[in-house]
């Protein structure tokens, strides 16, 4: 595990990082182990475990996992994947770390450990990212330097969040890629948004494809507008700016006396986590 996590876990508590040589490795009950309360992952692809359990009937399970004592039992901090697999193939034991750890802590082990797999969706890791800067009270430029991810990379994934339940549960099946998705934060008019769902199903357009039709639907929007005055550079300038860092869209009206900023956001969640950048500001 030590390997997969890389700099993330470390850089958050390095006190609980994990070396195998320090620590001595258990055979506990499998029936005494349950899941992880903050597991991120809210979905196991049945495949990817029998191909796990396959492996692990052939050469046993190579990495323990870690748990922590509870009232009943143990429960699994990292590692569920293993001990899905380890019950399909029948083992009454699984190799094990026990840890001391806080409920945060166990929190913060879960989703980094799952942050460095490949096979989250992209719904699962905003979710992630969501809820170590809401826990730890970090923002997302701080987020991205200590998992070593881009600033970027981590708004837009989070700005998922703000699309409807319809759409993110499309995304978390992987019927909707994170593409899709980004595309449709962009339209306008969020009243068709359905049917540009079902339009993309039904048709099986394409990232493009899709970036091309929001942007004719929300020309048709502006056109059915009045017409502003354009903006100089530097106001337009520091609106990008904004927009990046609060990852929404932000629009600046600067009148002859005063002005305002204004800043988007879809849902309760959404002006949460805005707010929760701004006193982080402050």
């Amino acid at each position: 595990m030590a390997r997969g996590l890389g700099k993330g876990l470390g850089s958050f508590f390095p006190e609980v990082d994990v070396d195998l040589n320090d620590e001595s490795v258990k055979e506990i009950p499998i029936q005494q182990c349950r899941p992880n309360p903050y597991q991120p992952r809210k979905t196991f692809q049945a495949d990817a475990i029998e191909e796990l359990k396959e492996s692990i009937v052939q050469h046993g399970i190579l990495q323990p996992i870690i748990l922590r004592t509870s009232i009943k039992g143990y429960e699994i901090v990292v590692g569920e994947r293993r001990f899905r697999a380890a019950k399909e193939a029948g083992l009454e034991t699984i190799p094990a770390v026990i840890r001391d750890l806080s409920d945060e802590q166990m929190m913060e082990l879960a989703l980094l450990e799952n942050l460095q797999r490949e096979d989250l969706t992209p719904i699962e890791e905003a979710q992630a990212y969501d809820r170590l800067m809401n826990e730890l009270g970090i923002t997302q430029e701080t987020l991205a330097q200590r998992l070593g991810k881009s600033r970027p990379h981590i708004a837009n994934l989070v700005r998922l969040l703000s699309l409807p339940e319809s759409v993110t549960a499309l995304i978390n099946n992987r019927e909707l890629s994170m593409g899709h998705g980004r595309a449709l934060l962009g339209l306008k008019d969020q009243e068709k948004l359905p049917l540009i769902v079902n339009k993309i199903r039904k048709e099986n357009l394409n990232v493009r494809q899709v970036e091309m039709l929001i942007s004719n639907l929300n020309e048709k929007v502006i056109k059915n507008k009045p017409k502003k005055e354009k903006k100089d550079i530097f106001i337009q300038a520091k609106e990008s700016e904004l927009r990046e860092h609060f990852g929404t869209n932000v629009s600046i009206q600067k009148g002859k006396r005063k002005g305002k900023i204004e800043i988007e956001f879809f849902n309760q969640e959404d002006l949460d986590r805005i707010m929760m950048l701004l006193k982080n500001n402050s």
